[in-house]
């Protein structure tokens, strides 16, 4: 059964990380936490294994589903097959500026055709029930003023989308690589609380540079939510306090050693199905970061995960390098 959303915290789509297994994982530390697939294009799904790249575990909801795309009959058409699957939201990605997306002409190069991104999104809210949202940054190359990101914004908020995924840095198309432009783009917080209080009947969800629940519970005072990237996946014991401290949950916070013995579960599970199980533990590396015995851990399972005869022992044996639980 599909969750109602509360977006007020959001864990970023990610390419190459947030796979299934990673989602999994980070549901056994915060159950109130959105999560978001990586992105997932419309030529994957119609041309390609589908299956593959929309199969989810039961247990991640709730989750959305990023697609990366500006055909609307192609985005339409892929609808009917995402239906099959239990995802909460879907979200189109108008906020990537790596050179293979621009080539497909979807991501931040959207955000120069504003009319085009409203058509995809009125194709996405005809063909599917689900909540339909836009992740997107606060400009593009020169178009970086806030009277571009203003007219963008109401451009597709009149298709009825109500929900918009903001990264705060605009996106340079040409000069900076993926990873810079993460980085070096300076951050305006301020723009995008200005954009809510313009836009007061929108839902507006905040990313960039965001790496502590204080922070988070800073952001949530001006704005309806946020959404951690990578801080949340090479950090993952950071959402141990999520449920109970944006999500008001009345409940202890749980420990590594409990969500390791839990992910150690799900992992002799996924490989009976034929799971190898490099493809899951590089996904909690980082769950013992600043505690005793981090390093060794990290170690252990980087040198002894790869290969078609790893077992679970791997990770048992990874554990008991960790101070906290040995």
């Amino acid at each position: 059964m599909r969750k109602k959303l509360n977006r007020k915290f959001c864990v970023a789509p990610m390419m190459n990380w947030t796979d299934r297994h990673c989602r999994s994982f980070m549901r056994l530390i915060s159950s109130e936490a959105v999560l978001y697939t990586e992105m997932i294009t419309t030529g994957a799904i119609l041309h390609g294994d589908a299956h593959y790249h929309l199969d989810l575990n039961s247990d991640e909801s709730p989750v959305a589903l990023q697609l990366g795309g500006s055909n609307p009959q192609e985005l339409s058409k892929c609808i009917k097959l995402i239906e099959n699957y239990s995802y909460d939201e879907i979200n189109l990605n108008c906020g990537c500026p790596s050179d293979r997306v621009q080539n497909g002409m979807f991501g931040a190069v959207m955000m120069k055709n504003a009319n085009l991104t409203a058509d995809c999104i009125s194709a996405l809210l005809d063909a599917s029930k689900l909540p339909i949202s836009v992740k997107h940054r606060i400009g593009v190359d020169d178009f970086d003023s806030y009277d571009f990101l203003c007219d963008f914004v109401e451009t597709v908020s009149n298709t009825g989308c109500k929900v918009f995924i903001i990264h705060a840095r605009k996106a340079w198309l040409k000069g900076l690589s993926p990873k810079q432009n993460r980085e070096i783009p300076e951050l305006n917080y301020d723009r995008v609380y200005q954009l809510k209080r313009d836009f007061p009947e929108l839902e507006i969800i905040i990313n960039g540079g965001i790496s502590s629940i204080h922070d988070s519970v800073d952001h949530i005072h001006e704005l309806d939510g946020v959404m951690i990237g990578r801080e949340a996946y090479t950090n993952p014991y950071l959402l141990a306090e999520v449920d109970q401290k944006i999500y008001g949950k009345k409940k202890s916070v749980i420990k590594r050693e409990e969500i390791a013995e839990k992910f150690c579960q799900y992992v002799d599970n996924e490989m009976v199905k034929g799971e190898k199980l490099h493809s899951m533990t590089r996904h909690i590396l980082g769950l013992f970061r600043g505690v005793k015995g981090a390093k060794q851990f990290r170690r252990h399972i980087s040198e002894n995960a790869q290969g078609e005869k790893a077992s679970i022992d791997v990770l048992y044996n990874a554990l008991k390098k960790v101070g906290e639980i040995s």
